[in-house]
């Protein structure tokens, strides 16, 4: 009797999910992102980071008006949800500055893909910023990662250029990879650990091209982070606070990007 053939190593689901494969599966992450990203001729992005947890102004409204007729709604309850429909005012803004430099760049780079609206892929800022490049009509990128609570992917991402990581540092890598401007939007823990590494980069020179890092609303970051305080007291330096900018509106926003891809765009001729 012949002895049943034997199972190829990359067809081996078992060894693939065990520990031993785990540089293959780093690997695929840089690997299968890449060749998609080719085919999809991306050339650059414009990164959006902010909290998961900000609703739309039509979700939270709806949601203030379902606790008044509930009747049951306590104190805490109803500050919640004010504070919710407060903050969906960055979901809203989120959503007009993609639409607005998804529509620019569109038009102005169309067949190419530059500047592509990328995001984590998740709720919240996420959805929104993504949610704004589809409604101008534009490629809407979401690198998503897999958590114990299941993060599942918005709506607004395109099929093709929707990823779902493992590893954080690859998702990080990509975020990071293409990106020519980082957006901040109020959020919690993971934003403040993405600003935080992206100026760590650029200040350390690992990331050496021009990188425009924008942070929204000074007026909440402020009474999250005194910023300024880590050149005070001289743990960073006075020209480190150069590294980024505050806005506090979408036109400002949208001002500055449009002008940071257009010397990006002089500075790529120029080197030709």
């Amino acid at each position: 009797m012949n002895p049943k053939k034997a199972l190829k190593a990359y067809k081996n689901e078992k060894f693939l999910g065990s520990p031993a494969a785990r540089d293959l599966r780093i690997l695929s992450e840089y690997l299968e992102p890449k060749e998609r990203f080719r085919r999809q001729k991306v050339v650059d992005t414009v990164v959006f980071f902010g909290s998961a947890r900000t609703p739309s102004k039509e979700d939270a409204t709806a949601q203030m008006q379902s606790l008044k007729d509930s009747g049951k709604a306590t104190d805490t309850d109803m500050e919640k949800a004010r504070i919710a429909l407060e903050n969906s005012r960055y979901y809203e803004d989120a959503m007009e500055l993609a639409r607005r430099i998804t529509a620019w760049t569109k038009e102005r780079y169309t067949p190419s893909s530059r500047f592509i609206v990328c995001t984590g892929g998740g709720p919240g800022i996420m959805e929104a910023a993504n949610r704004g490049a589809k409604k101008a009509g534009g490629k809407s990128i979401g690198l998503n990662i897999s958590l114990p609570f299941e993060q599942y992917p918005n709506p607004y991402i395109d099929e093709e250029l929707n990823f779902e990581f493992n590893y954080f540092f690859m998702r990080k890598f990509w975020l990071a990879y293409l990106a020519k401007a980082i957006v901040i939007f109020p959020g919690g823990f993971g934003t403040l650990d993405e600003l935080m590494e992206v100026l760590t980069l650029i200040q350390t020179g690992k990331i050496k091209k021009d990188m425009k890092v924008l942070i929204y609303d000074r007026a909440f970051w402020d009474k999250i982070i005194q910023i300024e305080n880590l050149a005070k007291y001289q743990t960073i330096s006075e020209k480190d606070l150069k590294l980024f900018k505050w806005c506090d509106s979408v036109e400002e926003m949208e001002k500055e990007l449009i002008a940071h891809f257009k010397k990006v765009e002089k500075k790529a001729r120029l080197l030709k």
